[in-house]
């Protein structure tokens, strides 16, 4: 809980600073049409991004494969244009190295090691199961 107030706190600190450092570079006008520029470019690409998850699911159907990485990518991307719409440098940062197949391939599957892991941790733990035989028989 902790964590989550102190980003919820420190994401428009951050944003705040960025916009006082840049403004004062490039100007007030120029930083407002870079962060509306950017979160129009951003749904825009997120929205073919979408497009193109979708395809690939569809894709995985048709072969009857589970669409996991489809799945996953298409709630990352939405995450992802939600960041970009919301007014702000680092944010806009964060949502298009989501956005982008590369480096969301590069997060999930940094992500998918660190809870495989831990899964793994869990099962070498948790020693609940007995294991045995059983046979089915009937009343006749």
């Amino acid at each position: 809980m902790n964590s989550v107030f102190l980003i919820l706190i420190s994401i428009p600190i951050i944003e705040i600073y960025l916009f006082i450092k840049i403004g004062s570079y490039i100007g007030a006008f120029t930083t407002i049409s870079l962060i509306l520029i950017t979160a129009f470019v951003g749904v825009i690409y997120a929205r073919y991004e979408g497009f193109n998850t979708l395809r690939s699911g569809m894709t995985q159907i048709v072969h009857n494969k589970m669409p996991v990485y489809e799945i996953i990518s298409g709630a990352a991307l939405a995450f992802a244009a939600l960041l970009l719409i919301i007014p702000g440098f680092a944010t806009d940062f964060v949502g298009l190295l989501i956005i982008f197949p590369p480096t969301r391939k590069i997060i999930f599957k940094n992500l998918s090691n660190k809870f495989e892991k831990r899964n793994n941790n869990d099962r070498n733990t948790k020693k609940d199961f007995i294991e045995g035989e059983f046979e089915d028989k009937d009343e006749k």
